[in-house]
């Protein structure tokens, strides 16, 4: 049962949904309407996926409030498909399983109750045909869209929410996808869906029909009466006609919508037609048609029915608060599940996204390489030898920040799975975050600075000592992390690639100039200094010239004596060079890690679950 009003939050207050009430069972039951009807906003508020701000009134279930957390019971399918394209029918089906069924449910059982749904969906052709992408070939859109709707079946929901499942469907594909809704609704199930226009076959399988217009309801009851209910406040569907055309022709005030009749038997207002127009005194705008439908509906029996069902369990829900209202509910995994099963999608998503997750190896290899031949096997030789040494410094820290601007689409990419998900009671945010960087920083981030640092360290022929070569890979490593985090940062709060691109390209030019190579940071302006602190860069670089000069002589080559110290060369860049100096480099960037890993997190956690 529902009885909601919803007012959206502008400058100037507009009401959406306007008194709507309705009793909804198991069964088909579709809520249909132009566009701008206010659909998709009713069902939302029926699943609760809508802010509780700015809605009045109740959505009722067995004559009870929705249980907390009833996204985790019900299923909510969106008008546009939200699927992993990289894995296949079954594997999305079996995600879902392994994420919303209960511990107690036995790895076996999870697997048959995927093969019961593939089977009901009937999807065993295509089982294992992974769904697609912009770079895989996979399913057709029909069988995506029941993949779809299988994810939210395999947790058997006794109430199943559907915005538009037909849109983007052939009409064939469309009745295969409404007939087994229509199938399963048998079985107990209340399937509420938004649908516009459905051919006849679709809409013969409807068993209630809300009409909303202008956000107010013009229909409630059994859909196969509506023609009549029609018909007897003055509009006649031609023999030819499709109902749910001719439904919207009238809402929309369409002149062609019926012949002329005088008089309406039941409401006994006056609406007349004169030569298939209706007359002005209707007026000429949709909106006045739309209350004269309105007030039409308010005075039929239709409206009564529904009023009558409506208070009697009200009633029931103010009578006997909690006593046949389902439990609430929580998570059905616990977190380290959650965490497994999220870190498994994803590993499986990079392994079949070769340009995903081969490209940054091959490219930090290669730009190794080509900075260890500009700079290979450097010299103790002043000035070139403490030159060459800063410029690589530099160099490595620079790509090693800028390098990381393809994690822009780890959480860009996956948004829409993000929010569907996590709104549906997949997962936990933390456990999905936790996952994401996990599998992220391991083979995104370390395995490719390790094979850069590799290469790199031993073909500029820096300090042979294994302790300094672990010192520089730590360091690069760090500011890996921080060139992440800064990109997770802005990716989880603007959500537009080339937004977020402009954003970190003008903070690295920041941290690039504050670096202390090109410009000494003790001549910077005073209100300016400020910035070196926040720059990773210069922290980087700092930590990899205290690890390199420490301990070394340079001397010219043209037959002098004259030497300098790496100490003095430091002293020059206005570098301290202490153990301590060194490790407070290092701390410097561990802690802007977990600042921006945090912030992330924060970030990720106030994106909207709900319209």
């Amino acid at each position: 049962m529902v009885n909601v009003g919803q007012r959206c939050k502008k400058a100037q207050e507009k009401l959406i949904l306007k008194g709507v009430t309705g009793v909804f069972e198991a069964g088909m039951n579709a809520i249909m309407g132009p566009t701008g009807s206010g659909k998709t906003s009713l069902l939302d508020i029926l699943a609760g996926r809508k802010e509780k701000s700015g809605v009045r009134g109740e959505v009722l279930i067995n004559g009870n409030d929705l249980p907390r957390n009833f996204k985790c019971c019900s299923g909510y399918v969106l008008q546009d498909d939200v699927v992993m394209g990289t894995l296949t029918v079954r594997e999305n089906l079996a995600f879902s399983a392994a994420l919303r069924l209960p511990s107690t449910v036995s790895l076996k059982e999870k697997k048959e109750r995927v093969d019961e749904v593939i089977h009901v969906l009937g999807l065993d052709d295509c089982k294992d045909t992974k769904i697609g992408s912009m770079f895989i070939r996979g399913v057709s859109g029909g069988e995506r869209k029941r993949t779809n709707i299988g994810m939210e079946l395999v947790i058997g929901p006794t109430v199943l929410f559907l915005d538009e499942p037909t849109t983007g469907l052939d009409a064939n594909t469309a009745y295969t996808v409404m007939n087994q809704l229509a199938i399963l609704s048998k079985q107990g199930r209340a399937i509420i869906f938004s649908i516009h226009q459905p051919r006849f076959t679709i809409f013969r399988l409807f068993d209630t029909l809300h009409l909303l217009s202008k956000g107010e309801t013009v229909y409630h009851g059994p859909a196969q009466d509506s023609m009549d209910y029609f018909s007897s406040i003055g509009f006649e569907c031609e023999a030819h006609n499709n109902p749910p055309d001719f439904f919207l022709d009238v809402i929309m005030k369409n002149a062609t919508a019926a012949p002329s009749i005088e008089q309406d038997p039941e409401s006994n207002s006056s609406i007349k037609l004169e030569e298939g127009r209706i007359s002005t005194e209707m007026n000429n705008t949709t909106s006045t048609a739309s209350t004269n439908l309105t007030q039409s509906y308010k005075t039929s029996r239709f409206h009564r029915e529904v009023e009558e069902k409506a208070a009697e369990i009200i009633k029931l829900h103010d009578n006997n608060p909690g006593i046949v209202g389902l439990p609430d509910y929580d998570y059905a995994t616990g977190f380290f599940t959650q965490v497994t099963v999220v870190a498994k999608r994803a590993a499986i998503n990079y392994k079949r996204s070769i340009q995903v997750s081969v490209v940054p190896f091959v490219m930090s290899s290669f730009f190794a390489i080509v900075l260890g031949f500009v700079y290979f096997q450097v010299d103790t030789s002043f000035p070139s030898g403490t030159q060459n040494r800063t410029g690589a410094f530099l160099f490595a820290s620079i790509f090693m920040v800028f390098s990381n601007m393809g994690a822009l689409e780890l959480f860009i990419a996956e948004r829409k799975i993000f929010i569907h998900e996590s709104g549906s009671g997949f997962y936990r945010t933390s456990s999905y975050f936790f996952a994401k960087v996990l599998c992220d920083l391991i083979p995104m981030r370390v395995i490719p600075t390790i094979a850069f640092v590799t290469i790199f360290y031993w073909m500029i022929g820096f300090r042979a000592e294994v302790g300094a070569f672990f010192i520089f890979l730590f360091t690069l490593m760090l500011t890996t992390f921080c060139g992440t985090g800064l990109v997770f940062l802005l990716s989880i709060r603007v959500g537009i690639v080339s937004v977020a691109t402009n954003f970190i390209t003008a903070i690295n030019i920041i941290m690039f100039v504050f670096a202390g190579v090109l410009v000494n940071t003790s001549s910077i302006l005073v209100w300016l200094e400020w910035l070196k602190y926040f720059s990773i860069i210069r922290y980087s670089v700092n930590a990899l010239s205290i690890n390199e000069f420490r301990g070394l002589t340079f001397c010219r080559g043209n037959g002098t004596d004259i030497c300098i110290t790496g100490e003095e060369y430091l002293a020059d860049l206005d570098i301290s060079f202490s153990n301590w100096d060194l490790w407070q480099n290092h701390v410097a960037l561990s802690c802007i890690v977990i600042i921006l890993f945090t912030l992330s997190y924060v970030a990720l956690l106030k994106v909207p679950k709900h319209k």
